[in-house]
């Protein structure tokens, strides 16, 4: 078993204490009414975008979503949050030294003994959650449900739901197909994204994703026979039926969307195996990214 399969295994687990802890943390995230940011690269990033989403349709105040390369100085925030598995990330580290004195920042990270944890003015360790692969899974969706539960929309089923996601076969020919779409609305876009870039990293795969309803504006022209597109959460009506006309394969997530992350992250795998490739060694990438001075 490969470093990453034996990980994303470990979710359900992750996912139940993050939940029973996530009172501890309580001052250092974002309060109700705080205009918020919340920052990542890659993986983080579109954890960040869901968990932004979360909030603001939650109703506890303006919340945004930035990749930390791109954040807007020139916006007032309340709080920043990064999300930073390795805490070492150069660009993460830079916009809270920039940050510092002026915005209140919180992180939250995998590892204890890193450069973000005095960076940043407050921070929240999930090491229980941490990984020795390249490839993030859980780390990532233990910080999205850690920030789920701190808006009280985390339940047991979402944890229910990841145990059938790890145990239930994928559909049939998922594997064989040649082009992969994942599609979101709302807080899902988010999680899209993410399924994409884990297929990208893991089995180097024709991946892309988008909003649902931008599907029909262009993106579903590459549809056909031996390409998916996978559906994270409720499908806008006739959708379906219109990928199905293109001869591709529909496939409608019917659990918790975050579950539906790690069915995708089970696909990744599965398709690098098939592939020959060995997901704990993904081409050009490196656990974290450390730009030189």
């Amino acid at each position: 078993m490969t470093h990453v399969e034996d990980e994303l295994t470990g979710q359900p687990e992750c996912w139940t204490r993050a939940a029973t802890e996530v009172s501890r943390y309580a001052q250092r995230l974002p309060r109700p009414g705080e205009r918020v940011a919340i920052v990542g690269c890659g993986t983080s990033f579109f954890m960040a975008q869901a968990a932004a989403s979360l909030r603001e349709g939650a109703g506890h105040g303006e919340t945004d979503a930035h990749p930390a390369s791109e954040f807007p100085y020139h916006r007032a925030y309340d709080r920043v949050v990064a999300l930073t598995r390795s805490g070492t990330t150069t660009e993460v580290l830079d916009l809270l030294a920039r940050l510092r004195g002026r915005t209140r920042t919180t992180a939250i990270t995998a590892d204890p003994d890193t450069p973000v944890m005095t960076a940043a003015d407050q921070a929240v360790v999930l090491d229980h959650a941490d990984e020795r692969s390249v490839v993030q899974t859980r780390f990532a969706t233990t910080a999205l449900t850690l920030l789920r539960a701190h808006l009280g929309l985390h339940t047991d089923a979402v944890v229910t739901d990841a145990r059938t996601a790890l145990a239930e076969p994928l559909p049939q020919d998922l594997v064989e197909c040649g082009q992969f779409t994942f599609l979101g609305r709302g807080w899902t876009v988010g999680l899209a994204n993410e399924a994409a870039l884990k297929m990208r990293e893991a089995a180097l795969a024709w991946t892309e994703a988008y909003p649902a309803m931008e599907y029909r504006h262009g993106p579903i022209s590459i549809t056909t026979r031996a390409r998916a597109t996978w559906m994270f959460g409720e499908a806008p009506e006739g959708l379906a039926a219109q990928v199905r006309a293109t001869g591709g394969l529909w496939v409608q997530g019917e659990l918790d969307p975050l579950a539906e992350l790690v069915r995708a992250q089970r696909l990744a795998v599965a398709v690098a195996a098939a592939r020959g490739l060995d997901p704990d060694r993904p081409r050009h990438l490196t656990r974290s990214v450390i730009l030189a001075p």
